[in-house]
């Protein structure tokens, strides 16, 4: 309820700064997926990061690599569209879970630590759970028009679930 001397909170600026956010994430992602896939912007391409996890303790580490690799890519692409938003940031936060796995022994702060996967899995479960706004792909999806909460926490789960699976088969 609105006070006759505070207007409303424009929805307008919610829309405008959720794009802003998933275009932000989106496009993180989308170029670490592709560093591990292609090697494009000077990343090791699947070789090089299944050698990566490998030694980070992955069995079949090239396997591993196309999975993250299109998970963040796929992922990346989904959030900045803000299509099946909250499947993109499920996506991005068990890839991030992994990834602070990984950096974990690091410390905290970059370059070794796990600050900046913390980040992206807080933004990216937030975006599951809030949805794209309405200046997104899902707005033309009639299941996903109208993002429910209960879409966020399942895929919340997902990632939560998956992650851990994977964390496991590393050991």
């Amino acid at each position: 309820m609105t006070s006759p001397h505070r207007p409303a909170p424009s929805l307008r600026a919610y829309d405008v700064g959720l794009l802003v956010i998933r275009l932000a994430i989106g496009v993180i992602l989308f170029a670490h997926g592709t560093q591990k896939l292609f090697g494009w912007f000077g990343g090791g391409g699947v070789s090089g990061t299944g050698q990566f996890f490998t030694m980070s303790g992955y069995p079949a580490g090239e396997a591993f690599a196309v999975v993250a690799g299109l998970t963040e890519t796929l992922g990346g692409i989904g959030l900045a569209l803000g299509l099946l938003t909250p499947l993109a940031g499920a996506a991005a936060l068990g890839t991030m879970i992994n990834a602070m796995a990984v950096a974990w022994g690091g410390g905290f702060f970059a370059p070794n630590g796990y600050e900046f996967p913390l980040l992206m899995a807080s933004v990216a479960l937030g975006l599951a759970l809030t949805g794209p706004g309405r200046l997104a792909v899902d707005r033309f999806l009639p299941f996903l028009r109208s993002h429910r909460l209960v879409y966020g926490v399942a895929a919340v789960a997902l990632a939560g679930i998956s992650s851990l699976v994977i964390l496991l088969i590393r050991g």
